[in-house]
């Protein structure tokens, strides 16, 4: 059996002191038994000196460019032997840099993962800075109506309404245990024998829907997945992706992504022509010609068209 009973995977990008914080915040969880891997994805901060000489005990790669988070967080995985043959941690972790873990967190979480046979994965309730929810963690997949909701503005105006506030669950008690279709990847624990079941993220995605994507994954192997208020974890949120100048065209690529997987198929051409005009909105020129590769060829889309 592995001696380690949960994986923690950090993958970080010029986010230094957050960190820093988050690190310190972990080590003060004494159960149960776990390590951590750091993977830094090139930054230009320092970041991985740091952690190599405040954090000795951590495991640190260093990649030489930015693998994006789903490439990197794979490659943390993998350093604690999941995908191959043998004994692995019993639970694996993934946790942002710009998150602070509460002392008895990850054993919280263990525990509730124990206790509830059915499920797959849990995260916590996300708190940003000032307090406030974090609606981004506990959330349904973002099909093209919901979508539709959130970005007309329905959402917001009509919070309580189980059919408008699908997007975000914001009709729920954000204190009440629930089953949600996805957690945020922010810190979203999930059963090591479900990884070996449903495979690792999906790399295509860059950086945001992978854990989306995996949460499709699986629930589609018959796990639910749980929202635990009873852990609150605080979240500055997108402390690195506000950094990119990509950012943007980012974040609508991975939901160009995630629905072309999911829900393209399935959608009316009048449909699909508004969820792409709006994609294309946010996400620019670029992701157009994106799309239009894709459509050309058939193949996954990449991301260095000219």
């Amino acid at each position: 059996m592995s001696a380690l009973e949960l994986a923690i995977v950090i993958v970080n990008w010029n986010t230094m002191e957050l960190l820093r914080e988050c690190l310190a915040s972990a080590y003060r969880n004494k159960d149960p038994v776990f390590g951590v891997c750091v993977i830094d994805n090139a930054s230009s901060d320092a970041s991985a000196d740091m952690v190599a000489a405040q954090f000795p005990q951590v495991r640190l790669i260093r990649n030489s460019t930015n693998a994006g988070f789903s490439r990197a967080t794979n490659d943390g995985l993998r350093s604690f032997g999941f995908g191959r043959s043998g004994s692995v941690p019993r639970y694996a972790l993934l946790l942002n840099p710009d998150t602070v873990v509460p002392p008895g967190t990850f054993a919280h979480a263990v525990d509730f993962l124990a206790a509830h046979p059915d499920a797959g994965a849990v995260g916590p309730k996300l708190v940003r800075p000032d307090g406030s929810l974090d609606p981004a963690c506990r959330r349904s997949f973002p099909t093209p109506v919901s979508s539709f909701y959130r970005f007309a503005g329905l959402a917001r105006l009509f919070p309580k309404s189980r059919r408008f506030g699908r997007y975000n669950l914001s009709y729920c008690d954000p204190d009440a245990l629930t089953e949600v279709d996805c957690v945020n990847g922010a810190f979203m624990m999930v059963r090591g024998s479900v990884i070996g079941q449903v495979g690792f993220l999906d790399e295509e995605y860059f950086f945001g829907g992978e854990d989306l994507d995996w949460a499709v994954r699986i629930k589609g192997a018959g796990w639910k997945i749980y929202y635990d208020p009873a852990m609150e974890v605080r979240h500055v949120k997108q402390a690195a992706f506000r950094k990119n100048p990509d950012a943007a065209y980012e974040f609508e690529r991975a939901m160009w992504l995630f629905y072309r997987k999911h829900y393209r198929s399935q959608t009316p051409c009048w449909l699909d022509c508004l969820v792409r005009a709006g994609l294309v909105l946010r996400g620019g020129v670029r992701l157009a010609r994106e799309m239009r590769a894709a459509d050309n060829t058939g193949a996954p889309s990449v991301r260095d068209i000219p």
